[in-house]
């Protein structure tokens, strides 16, 4: 007995994973979801499997991924030949990017910080140090 493959309309592939259907299109059109099948009438019709993916896909950018990591990603997941160590691997660089971008964050912080007092500690009431900071005019 052959098995029929559930068929999803885009708004329920949407509903189903929490996103919007736009997200949905987004991901067609960036190469991270196949292109569906499409009835006669030119509806997209998307398998069961999709809600995995895109639930992959959003869990993937919870951990910081960009959307072209996440291809590579899906790519290693279809991949036989792919490791743990691979994965890890993978897993390691993102993590270093991250603390990269906390210290940068941690740098601005302390910049921003720093006008913001400067703001506070002028009684004068005259210009604004954090403004003139952006002007280029400190």
């Amino acid at each position: 007995m052959k098995r029929v493959r559930a068929q999803l309309s885009i708004g329920q592939l949407a509903r189903r994973a929490g996103i919007g259907q736009s997200a949905v299109r987004y991901y067609e059109r960036t190469g991270l979801l196949p292109q569906p099948d499409q009835t006669a009438s030119n509806y997209r019709v998307y398998p069961d499997e999709a809600v995995m993916r895109v639930n992959f896909i959003r869990r993937a950018q919870q951990l910081g991924f960009t959307l072209e990591e996440i291809k590579g990603l899906l790519e290693m997941r279809v991949n036989r030949r792919t490791t743990c160590a691979d994965v890890r691997s993978r897993a390691h660089a993102k993590i270093t990017d991250i603390e990269t971008r906390i210290q940068s964050l941690r740098r601005m912080s302390r910049a921003l910080a720093k006008l913001a007092d400067e703001c506070e500690a002028r009684s004068d009431g005259v210009g604004c140090p954090l403004l003139e900071y952006l002007e280029g005019r400190i």
